[in-house]
């Protein structure tokens, strides 16, 4: 028995000592990445200054186009990621500032998402490799319910997000193998000759006083950045557009840009503009917030 308990003990020493490598060497790999993804490039960068952020999900990443911006003599950047919510933007500000960034305006899309608090685990598990190299990062997962096994038992964030950085994200990210993500300028243009879902039904969703949106806001006033929050363009043919109005009545100071772009032939799916329809969008920002009259 005695011989048993020292084998099994054994056994259990050389599993442990194993998820140890193994997370430091993908937290390795994932530290020498700037070419794949938005998160990591903010990680590994250093101090940065920009005229213009743009900030939220694809109602962001699909809408404002960087480069008309840089036309403009404004250095800019669109920082939007596909899929993520408020929480994802909220800790990507506080990347940017712990990194040391020098940042005059931000447009953050802050619409849909100020209707939850929740992670959108897609994009936060793209955080989760610095989690122990970051505060900031810590912090902000401090709350989540499965913090301590994320924080403490190596190897289980690995695991448990293998789809996202898992074995094959690695292996991408340690041959350098780019993505499109950061060209031109972070924007992701949809085309026209691909139409999505042109109906929409967004009665469900309830804006609330939403706590990472005042994070944002909070972290804008303390660093002097003007903060332009705007809700983006959605096809006519939605229902619930009232919900917007809602978003108004908790934070009368986001602008609402909801019906600044009208027409089917502007937009790719209900919720997303296509290039046409994001160059009158940024067209109508420009003219609203950056060119003096």
């Amino acid at each position: 028995m005695k011989n048993f308990l020292i084998y099994l003990v054994k056994i259990i020493g050389v599993l442990f000592l194993s998820l140890v490598i193994l997370d430091g060497l993908y937290t390795l790999v994932f530290l020498q990445s700037k070419n794949r993804g938005k998160i990591e490039t903010v990680f590994n960068s250093g101090p940065e200054k920009y005229d213009v952020i743009i900030l939220g999900s694809s109602r962001a990443n699909n809408h404002f186009v960087s480069q008309m911006f840089e036309d403009k003599g404004l250095k800019t950047f669109n920082f939007g990621i596909s899929g993520s919510h408020l929480f994802e933007t909220s800790l990507l500000l506080k990347l940017m500032i712990e990194r040391k960034y020098k940042i005059k305006n931000i447009i953050l899309d802050a619409d849909l998402s100020i209707a939850n608090f929740k992670q959108s685990e897609g994009v936060s598990a793209k955080f989760l490799p610095y989690i122990h190299n970051s505060n900031v990062i810590k912090e902000h997962f401090m709350s989540e319910e499965d913090f301590d096994a994320l924080y403490y038992i190596p190897f289980y964030r690995y695991i448990k997000y293998e789809n996202k950085i898992g074995f094959r994200e690695v292996f991408y990210t340690a041959i350098h193998k780019k993505t499109n993500v950061l060209e031109n300028l972070g924007f992701y243009s949809l085309s026209k000759n691909k139409k999505g879902n042109m109906k929409n039904d967004i009665r469900a969703l309830k804006p609330i006083q939403n706590k990472y949106y005042d994070e944002i806001k909070k972290i804008c006033a303390e660093n002097h950045i003007n903060l332009i929050a705007v809700m983006t363009p959605m096809c006519s043919n939605t229902k619930g557009l009232d919900y917007f109005e809602k978003v108004k009545k908790i934070y009368p100071e986001i602008h609402n840009y909801e019906n600044a772009v009208e027409g089917d032939q502007y937009f790719s799916s209900c919720g997303h503009m296509n290039d046409a329809g994001a160059r009158l969008f940024t067209t109508r920002i420009l003219n609203d917030f950056f060119i003096k009259k």
